[in-house]
């Protein structure tokens, strides 16, 4: 069923020059949908694909970037706000596609036929080479059948994403310190949550060891794996029914700054956006 052999997307060196670095852009991030976009002078990637193909066209241009020239799909979790379109941008676009097999079992009547050329294993804990860019998968806790996620390393640099988790165990904690860069959960606010209209079962199941991380959550977790390297942290995957923009950046702003982190100083804090990119950002 699956690939499991390395896709020859050319071996040679990268070349050192100027331009020879990782770029990154939230291209979505909430409840609704994620994309992250990564980009190294011989690889574009994408991790997740949770919005409509056609949505996922339109941020992509929004930063001046084109589908076509993507080549590698690393998923998450079989979510459909992670999953949605991945067999349409495979087939579409001839992009690979890399999950864990448990992952690729359960979004298989999902997304429709990808071409077994297409399809290659990873699982947790190992790590993808593409021309110097290591993707290197780990773990979490959340209600899918074997959920991952992803520290893209490039150039000395890295990049952690990291939402859909219940908690942020030690292990976890020390795979992800001190990069450059994070895409952190602050999924939700405690007391919207609570006081929201979500039914009780479903409550519990956000704030449970397998569900998501809360503003405050983040924020402790945040502060544990950040270091000296650590310069650009995202805040993603807000629920839009359970927190807001203003409120999750306050929050964590406002934790960090009270123990003496040098918020803005020392690193930024950047919100993301269900329907909006970031900024295509050099790390």
């Amino acid at each position: 069923m699956i690939n499991l052999n390395t896709p020859q997307l050319g071996l040679g060196p990268v070349a050192e020059s100027s331009t020879d670095a990782m770029k990154i852009s939230v291209l979505a991030s909430g409840s609704s949908g994620n994309v992250t976009y990564i980009e190294t002078p011989t690889h574009k990637v994408l991790v997740d694909a949770g919005l409509s193909g056609k949505k996922i066209n339109e941020l992509m241009q929004s930063i001046g970037r084109d589908l076509q020239d993507v080549d590698s799909l690393f998923v998450t979790h079989e979510h459909t706000d992670h999953a949605k379109s991945v067999g349409v941008l495979a087939r579409k676009y001839g992009i690979n596609v890399y999950a864990n097999e448990k992952t690729w079992s359960a979004i298989a009547g999902k997304v429709g036929k990808i071409p077994l050329e297409q399809k290659f294993d990873l699982e947790a804990g190992e790590i993808q080479e593409l021309d110097g860019l290591d993707v290197q998968s780990f773990p979490v806790s959340h209600d899918a059948i074997d959920p991952q996620f992803y520290e893209m390393h490039y150039g000395g640099k890295s990049f952690v994403i990291l939402t859909d988790t219940g908690y942020v165990s030690e292990r976890m904690a020390g795979v992800i310190k001190n990069a450059d860069g994070y895409l952190f959960e602050c999924n939700h606010d405690m007391d919207m949550l609570r006081m929201g209209a979500y039914p009780w079962p479903l409550k519990q199941r956000i704030l449970g060891d397998t569900g998501h991380l809360s503003n405050e959550d983040g924020a402790n977790a945040l502060m544990e794996v950040l270091g000296n390297r650590t310069k650009r942290i995202y805040l993603g995957h807000l629920s839009r029914e359970n927190n807001m923009k203003a409120l999750a950046h306050l929050t964590v702003a406002s934790m960090m700054t009270e123990k003496d982190y040098g918020v803005e100083h020392d690193f930024h804090l950047l919100d993301t956006d269900p329907d909006a990119a970031t900024d295509l950002t050099i790390l």
